[in-house]
Protein backbone atom coordinates (compact mmCIF):
# COMPACT_ATOMS: atom_id res chain seq x y z
CA UNK A 1 0.00 0.00 0.00
CA UNK A 2 2.98 2.35 0.68
CA UNK A 3 3.08 3.57 -3.18
CA UNK A 4 -0.34 4.42 -3.19
CA UNK A 5 -0.31 6.35 0.07
CA UNK A 6 2.56 8.07 -0.64
CA UNK A 7 1.13 9.19 -4.08
CA UNK A 8 -2.26 10.28 -2.26
CA UNK A 9 -0.18 12.17 0.66
CA UNK A 10 1.71 14.09 -2.59
CA UNK A 11 -0.93 15.13 -4.74
CA UNK A 12 -4.15 15.11 -2.80
CA UNK A 13 -3.43 15.79 0.98
CA UNK A 14 -0.18 18.35 0.41
CA UNK A 15 -2.05 20.47 -2.03
CA UNK A 16 -4.92 21.20 0.44
CA UNK A 17 -2.59 23.56 1.72
CA UNK A 18 -3.50 25.93 -0.74
CA UNK A 19 -7.37 26.41 -0.18
CA UNK A 20 -5.90 28.96 1.71
CA UNK A 21 -5.51 30.85 -1.51
CA UNK A 22 -9.25 31.06 -1.79
CA UNK A 23 -9.59 33.71 1.32
CA UNK A 24 -6.39 35.77 -0.03
CA UNK A 25 -5.32 38.06 -2.72
CA UNK A 26 -2.92 36.30 -3.50
CA UNK A 27 0.13 37.78 -5.45
CA UNK A 28 2.18 35.30 -6.73
CA UNK A 29 4.92 37.88 -6.23
CA UNK A 30 4.49 38.56 -2.18
CA UNK A 31 7.26 36.01 -1.43
CA UNK A 32 9.84 33.91 -2.54
CA UNK A 33 8.43 30.99 -3.91
CA UNK A 34 4.76 30.03 -3.85
CA UNK A 35 4.50 28.84 -0.55
CA UNK A 36 6.08 32.17 1.05
CA UNK A 37 3.64 34.23 -1.39
CA UNK A 38 0.78 32.32 0.15
CA UNK A 39 1.67 33.15 3.66
CA UNK A 40 2.76 36.93 2.75
CA UNK A 41 -0.26 37.58 0.76
CA UNK A 42 -3.09 39.81 2.40
CA UNK A 43 -6.02 38.07 4.26
CA UNK A 44 -9.56 39.24 2.43
CA UNK A 45 -11.84 36.22 4.26
CA UNK A 46 -15.17 35.55 2.36
CA UNK A 47 -14.66 38.23 -0.19
CA UNK A 48 -14.28 35.92 -3.28
CA UNK A 49 -17.10 33.87 -2.16
CA UNK A 50 -19.29 36.84 -2.17
CA UNK A 51 -17.90 37.86 -5.85
CA UNK A 52 -18.76 34.13 -6.88
CA UNK A 53 -22.13 34.58 -5.63
CA UNK A 54 -22.88 37.66 -6.41
CA UNK A 55 -21.21 37.07 -10.25
CA UNK A 56 -23.91 37.36 -13.09
CA UNK A 57 -22.20 34.29 -14.31
CA UNK A 58 -22.57 32.04 -11.29
CA UNK A 59 -26.37 31.07 -12.08
CA UNK A 60 -25.32 29.89 -15.97
CA UNK A 61 -22.50 28.25 -15.05
CA UNK A 62 -23.99 26.55 -11.63
CA UNK A 63 -27.34 25.65 -13.93
CA UNK A 64 -24.98 24.83 -17.09
CA UNK A 65 -23.41 21.87 -14.77
CA UNK A 66 -26.42 20.64 -12.78
CA UNK A 67 -28.07 20.09 -15.91
CA UNK A 68 -25.30 18.19 -17.85
CA UNK A 69 -24.63 16.39 -14.80
CA UNK A 70 -27.96 15.21 -14.53
CA UNK A 71 -28.01 14.39 -18.37
CA UNK A 72 -25.41 12.18 -17.79
CA UNK A 73 -26.77 10.23 -14.82
CA UNK A 74 -30.19 9.88 -16.62
CA UNK A 75 -28.44 8.81 -19.93
CA UNK A 76 -24.96 7.16 -19.34
CA UNK A 77 -25.48 5.91 -16.41
CA UNK A 78 -27.61 3.00 -17.09
CA UNK A 79 -26.12 1.93 -20.31
CA UNK A 80 -22.83 0.28 -18.67
CA UNK A 81 -25.03 -1.42 -16.90
CA UNK A 82 -27.09 -2.45 -19.67
CA UNK A 83 -24.15 -3.12 -21.48
CA UNK A 84 -23.00 -5.73 -19.19
CA UNK A 85 -25.99 -7.73 -19.26
CA UNK A 86 -26.09 -8.24 -22.37
CA UNK A 87 -22.49 -9.25 -22.79
CA UNK A 88 -22.71 -11.53 -19.49
CA UNK A 89 -25.77 -13.32 -22.11
CA UNK A 90 -23.36 -14.11 -25.20
CA UNK A 91 -22.65 -17.81 -25.11
CA UNK A 92 -19.93 -17.47 -27.57
CA UNK A 93 -16.65 -16.92 -26.23
CA UNK A 94 -14.52 -15.51 -29.50
CA UNK A 95 -17.69 -13.06 -30.42
CA UNK A 96 -18.00 -11.88 -26.80
CA UNK A 97 -14.38 -11.04 -26.70
CA UNK A 98 -14.67 -9.20 -30.32
CA UNK A 99 -17.67 -7.42 -29.15
CA UNK A 100 -15.82 -6.71 -25.68
CA UNK A 101 -12.07 -5.29 -27.33
CA UNK A 102 -14.44 -3.24 -29.82
CA UNK A 103 -16.50 -1.12 -27.05
CA UNK A 104 -13.00 -1.04 -25.05
CA UNK A 105 -11.30 0.79 -27.20
CA UNK A 106 -12.62 4.19 -27.19
CA UNK A 107 -11.99 4.28 -23.75
CA UNK A 108 -7.96 5.03 -24.96
CA UNK A 109 -8.76 7.58 -26.95
CA UNK A 110 -8.46 11.50 -25.90
CA UNK A 111 -10.88 13.70 -25.59
CA UNK A 112 -8.70 15.55 -27.91
CA UNK A 113 -9.08 12.76 -30.35
CA UNK A 114 -12.27 11.87 -30.26
CA UNK A 115 -13.59 15.61 -30.67
CA UNK A 116 -11.76 15.46 -33.82
CA UNK A 117 -13.38 12.39 -34.88
CA UNK A 118 -17.21 13.65 -34.05
CA UNK A 119 -16.28 16.64 -35.63
CA UNK A 120 -15.67 14.91 -38.98
CA UNK A 121 -19.05 13.48 -38.41
CA UNK A 122 -20.94 16.39 -37.01
CA UNK A 123 -19.15 19.46 -39.11
CA UNK A 124 -21.42 21.26 -41.07
CA UNK A 125 -19.27 19.58 -43.98
CA UNK A 126 -19.42 16.21 -42.20
CA UNK A 127 -21.04 12.86 -43.18
CA UNK A 128 -24.27 13.44 -40.84
CA UNK A 129 -24.69 16.97 -42.66
CA UNK A 130 -23.82 14.97 -46.01
CA UNK A 131 -26.26 12.63 -45.31
CA UNK A 132 -29.20 15.14 -44.62
CA UNK A 133 -28.10 17.02 -47.59
CA UNK A 134 -28.62 14.05 -49.51
CA UNK A 135 -32.36 13.78 -48.20
CA UNK A 136 -32.69 17.23 -49.12
CA UNK A 137 -32.41 18.90 -45.09
CA UNK A 138 -30.57 21.73 -44.12
CA UNK A 139 -27.56 21.36 -42.28
CA UNK A 140 -27.18 21.73 -38.86
CA UNK A 141 -23.72 22.61 -37.16
CA UNK A 142 -23.97 20.38 -33.89
CA UNK A 143 -21.16 21.71 -32.28
CA UNK A 144 -22.00 24.98 -32.77
CA UNK A 145 -26.25 24.66 -32.21
CA UNK A 146 -27.08 25.82 -28.61
CA UNK A 147 -30.09 23.56 -29.16
CA UNK A 148 -27.46 19.93 -30.07
CA UNK A 149 -24.66 20.89 -28.23
CA UNK A 150 -25.59 18.92 -25.36
CA UNK A 151 -26.92 15.85 -27.01
CA UNK A 152 -23.59 16.10 -28.84
CA UNK A 153 -21.79 16.09 -25.23
CA UNK A 154 -23.99 12.99 -23.69
CA UNK A 155 -23.59 10.98 -27.13
CA UNK A 156 -19.60 11.52 -27.57
CA UNK A 157 -19.47 10.60 -23.35
CA UNK A 158 -21.49 7.40 -23.94
CA UNK A 159 -19.66 6.50 -27.13
CA UNK A 160 -16.14 6.94 -25.24
CA UNK A 161 -17.26 5.45 -21.59
CA UNK A 162 -19.71 2.42 -21.59
CA UNK A 163 -17.90 -0.29 -22.67
CA UNK A 164 -15.07 0.61 -20.09
CA UNK A 165 -17.45 1.58 -17.45
CA UNK A 166 -19.25 -1.97 -17.80
CA UNK A 167 -15.85 -4.06 -16.68
CA UNK A 168 -17.09 -2.89 -13.29
CA UNK A 169 -20.94 -4.52 -13.51
CA UNK A 170 -19.30 -7.41 -15.70
CA UNK A 171 -17.01 -8.31 -12.57
CA UNK A 172 -19.94 -7.66 -10.05
CA UNK A 173 -21.89 -10.51 -12.50
CA UNK A 174 -19.43 -13.38 -12.19
CA UNK A 175 -19.92 -12.83 -8.74
CA UNK A 176 -22.46 -13.93 -8.36
CA UNK A 177 -23.29 -17.56 -6.98
CA UNK A 178 -23.93 -19.37 -10.12
CA UNK A 179 -25.99 -21.91 -7.97
CA UNK A 180 -28.59 -18.95 -7.82
CA UNK A 181 -29.21 -19.70 -11.65
CA UNK A 182 -29.30 -23.10 -11.04
CA UNK A 183 -32.04 -22.71 -8.48
CA UNK A 184 -34.18 -19.95 -10.51
CA UNK A 185 -33.75 -22.55 -13.86
CA UNK A 186 -35.46 -25.48 -11.23
CA UNK A 187 -38.31 -23.10 -9.96
CA UNK A 188 -39.06 -22.45 -13.85
CA UNK A 189 -37.92 -18.74 -14.50
CA UNK A 190 -36.46 -17.57 -17.79
CA UNK A 191 -33.82 -15.25 -18.72
CA UNK A 192 -35.90 -12.42 -17.79
CA UNK A 193 -37.21 -13.71 -14.71
CA UNK A 194 -33.22 -14.81 -13.87
CA UNK A 195 -32.29 -11.39 -14.70
CA UNK A 196 -34.94 -10.02 -12.15
CA UNK A 197 -34.69 -12.06 -8.93
CA UNK A 198 -30.98 -12.91 -9.33
CA UNK A 199 -29.06 -10.58 -11.90
CA UNK A 200 -29.98 -7.19 -11.09
CA UNK A 201 -30.07 -8.09 -6.74
CA UNK A 202 -26.97 -9.76 -7.37
CA UNK A 203 -24.90 -6.58 -8.37
CA UNK A 204 -27.59 -3.65 -6.95
CA UNK A 205 -24.25 -3.22 -4.30
CA UNK A 206 -22.20 -2.16 -6.59
CA UNK A 207 -24.81 -0.15 -8.75
CA UNK A 208 -25.50 1.73 -5.13
CA UNK A 209 -22.18 2.11 -4.50
CA UNK A 210 -21.15 3.67 -8.29
CA UNK A 211 -24.36 6.04 -7.58
CA UNK A 212 -23.31 7.68 -4.72
CA UNK A 213 -19.62 7.69 -6.32
CA UNK A 214 -21.55 9.62 -9.21
CA UNK A 215 -23.73 11.93 -7.30
CA UNK A 216 -20.83 13.24 -5.55
CA UNK A 217 -19.58 14.18 -8.94
CA UNK A 218 -22.17 15.75 -10.15
CA UNK A 219 -20.71 19.55 -10.13
CA UNK A 220 -17.79 17.50 -12.71
CA UNK A 221 -19.87 17.92 -15.57
CA UNK A 222 -16.64 16.80 -17.78
CA UNK A 223 -13.80 19.71 -18.17
CA UNK A 224 -11.83 17.98 -20.58
CA UNK A 225 -14.50 16.68 -23.04
CA UNK A 226 -16.29 20.26 -22.98
CA UNK A 227 -13.06 22.21 -23.05
CA UNK A 228 -11.95 20.37 -26.31
CA UNK A 229 -15.75 20.61 -27.63
CA UNK A 230 -17.36 23.59 -27.10
CA UNK A 231 -16.46 27.58 -28.53
CA UNK A 232 -18.25 30.93 -27.68
CA UNK A 233 -21.32 30.53 -28.96
CA UNK A 234 -22.33 27.41 -27.34
CA UNK A 235 -20.97 29.35 -23.96
CA UNK A 236 -24.23 29.81 -22.72
CA UNK A 237 -25.65 26.18 -22.55
CA UNK A 238 -21.75 24.92 -21.97
CA UNK A 239 -19.97 26.87 -19.93
CA UNK A 240 -19.27 24.71 -16.67
CA UNK A 241 -17.97 25.65 -13.21
CA UNK A 242 -14.79 23.73 -14.54
CA UNK A 243 -14.39 25.57 -18.05
CA UNK A 244 -14.83 28.97 -15.62
CA UNK A 245 -12.42 28.05 -13.14
CA UNK A 246 -9.86 27.78 -16.04
CA UNK A 247 -10.67 30.68 -18.03
CA UNK A 248 -10.59 32.50 -14.33
CA UNK A 249 -8.11 31.01 -12.37
CA UNK A 250 -4.98 30.32 -15.15
CA UNK A 251 -6.81 32.08 -18.11
CA UNK A 252 -6.71 35.34 -16.37
CA UNK A 253 -4.48 34.32 -13.44
CA UNK A 254 -7.27 35.58 -11.19
CA UNK A 255 -5.66 32.20 -8.58
CA UNK A 256 -8.12 33.45 -5.85
CA UNK A 257 -11.34 33.28 -7.47
CA UNK A 258 -10.45 30.15 -9.03
CA UNK A 259 -9.63 28.39 -6.10
CA UNK A 260 -12.55 29.93 -4.32
CA UNK A 261 -15.04 28.68 -7.23
CA UNK A 262 -13.09 25.11 -6.91
CA UNK A 263 -13.42 25.07 -3.17
CA UNK A 264 -17.57 25.98 -3.36
CA UNK A 265 -17.30 22.54 -6.05
CA UNK A 266 -15.24 20.13 -3.56
CA UNK A 267 -17.21 21.34 -0.62
CA UNK A 268 -20.72 20.44 -2.82
CA UNK A 269 -19.40 17.31 -4.05
CA UNK A 270 -18.97 16.14 -0.21
CA UNK A 271 -22.47 17.14 1.11
CA UNK A 272 -23.43 15.21 -1.82
CA UNK A 273 -21.54 12.34 -1.19
CA UNK A 274 -22.43 11.89 2.54
CA UNK A 275 -25.90 12.81 2.14
CA UNK A 276 -26.35 10.05 -0.99
CA UNK A 277 -24.72 7.42 1.34
CA UNK A 278 -26.76 7.99 3.95
CA UNK A 279 -30.09 7.94 2.04
CA UNK A 280 -28.86 4.89 0.77
CA UNK A 281 -28.37 3.30 4.14
CA UNK A 282 -31.53 4.09 5.10
CA UNK A 283 -33.99 3.33 2.31
CA UNK A 284 -31.68 0.08 0.97
CA UNK A 285 -29.19 -0.99 3.67
CA UNK A 286 -26.66 -0.51 1.29
CA UNK A 287 -24.00 2.03 1.26
CA UNK A 288 -19.86 2.55 1.08
CA UNK A 289 -19.48 2.62 4.93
Amino acid sequence: LIPALVYILIFNYLPMAGIAIAFKDYNIFAGNNPIDAILKSNWVGLKHFSKLFSSPDFARIFRNTLVISVYRLLFVFPLPIITAIMLNEILSVPFKRTIQTIIYLPHFLSWAVVSGIFLSLLGSTGLVNQFINSLGGQSINFLSSKKWFRSVLIVTDAWKSVGWGSIVYLAAITSVDPQLYEAATIDGAGKIRQLMSVTIPGIAPTVIMMLILRIGRILDAGFEQIFVMYNSIVYEVADIIGTYVYREGLGRMNFSYGTAVGLFNSVVALILVLSSNWFSKRLTDRSIW
